[in-house]
């Protein structure tokens, strides 16, 4: 049978009466593309929230909608008016089975089509609510509810053993160098110019560099320093001056430092003038090693407080060069740099069955929604 989303579902519009003191809030910036769990949110900081949400209602990001955000809500609460609160009619669909019709490339896509505005566009309730679908048995939507809630809690077990495997990396390397900040361990203490260099080769020569990838500052996934979504310098008609780097290079991204963008790149490429390619001394610091302290408590507490600007906190190259750390010896440093390569097998390994879990999801999708 097919239906449209308005026929099963309907947008609640129901606003705080009241106290909303230590009301759980949810903004936008709470919900992570992709996911159905909701992992984040306030519970005392300041807002203008009105629009009340309650457990197991759908929360989705009408604003971009091409940023591919919906999770279900964990408990009542308030949360953004860009955000719209989906909730299934009784009677005419499984509850459980909503989310997944509303988390989903298709649905996406419909929602980026019918979104209105240049600079920050919106779907409406009004557009969205003609989402059309096939929309199985009822015995058929408790079996599929079934499988696909046991597929989103096999990805969040291998998501949490992701997170429990960068534990491990934090817990070695306060082990192997205790605690830089007050240098429990008395290591010598070295200026950048000694471990490394900003080494900022920029070019504009767009044919030679044609077909080598290029790394926007967006293209940085923040902490983990993932590269994700980038394309080559064709696909993205650079115009201005890019920075040429080598794997041999650290990208650091200067703008917006408390994002904290630091990424190992495995291939020769262009990136962003928004960020620095940086290059350890082979000599007395692990690439590795200077990553990890790009990344860490130390090096954010030194650089922040320099950075900001009023809506545009930028670091200089000044003021990167001018850090110091202690620096331990090469051959810690090396032992270190092992322990992370071979997490990051294992971080690989399970990011892989993620996405065979990822692809299967929407197949399943695909063969029980007909046009999903």
């Amino acid at each position: 049978m097919r239906v449209r989303l308005g026929d099963v579902a309907k947008e609640s519009r129901e606003t705080i009466k009241g106290s909303k003191l230590a009301m759980p809030a949810v903004g936008l910036e709470h919900l992570t593309p992709g996911e159905l769990t909701l992992t984040a949110w306030d519970v005392h900081g300041e807002n203008t929230f009105t629009k009340l949400f309650h457990k197991g209602q759908i929360l989705f990001g009408r604003r971009r909608a091409y940023l591919r955000k919906a999770a279900v809500a964990p408990f009542d609460g308030i949360c953004s008016g860009d955000i719209t609160v989906i909730e299934a009619l009784p009677g005419k669909i499984l509850p459980e089975l909503l989310p997944f019709i509303i988390q989903n490339d298709t649905f996406f896509d419909y929602a980026v089509g019918k979104s209105a505005g240049s600079l920050s566009p919106r779907a409406k309730w009004e557009h969205l609510r003609d989402f059309e679908f096939r929309l199985p048995s009822h015995t058929e939507q408790h079996e599929l509810a079934g499988l696909l809630w046991a597929a989103n809690s096999a990805r969040e077990a291998y998501k949490n053993l992701l997170a429990t495997t960068d534990e491990l990396v934090k817990s070695r390397f306060v082990e192997m160098f205790g605690e830089l900040a007050t240098n429990d361990m008395g290591w010598s203490i070295k200026p950048f110019d000694e471990f490394a260099k900003i080494d900022a080769l920029m070019t504009t020569d767009y044919d030679k560099y044609a077909d080598y990838p290029h790394i926007g500052i967006d293209s940085i996934e923040s902490v983990s320093g993932e590269l994700k979504g980038y394309r080559t310098v064709k696909q993205d008609g650079v115009k201005s001056g890019k920075y040429i780097f080598t794997p041999d290079h650290i990208i650091y991204r200067k703008i917006r430092p408390n994002l904290n963008k630091v990424a190992l790149p495995t291939f020769d490429g262009l990136c962003s003038a928004d960020a620095y390619p940086i290059r350890n001394n082979d000599e007395n610091c692990d690439k590795f090693f200077l990553a990890y302290v790009l990344r860490s408590e130390l090096f954010l507490a030194y650089i922040l407080p320099l950075s900001y600007r009023t809506n545009f906190p930028k670091a200089n190259r000044e003021q990167i060069a001018g850090f110091s750390m202690p620096l331990p010896p090469l051959e810690l440093q090396h032992r270190f740099a092992d322990f992370v390569r071979a997490a990051d097998k294992s971080k690989l390994a399970l990011q892989q069955t993620i996405d065979e879990l990822d692809a299967t999801y929407k197949a399943i999708l695909r063969d029980a929604f007909s046009n999903i």
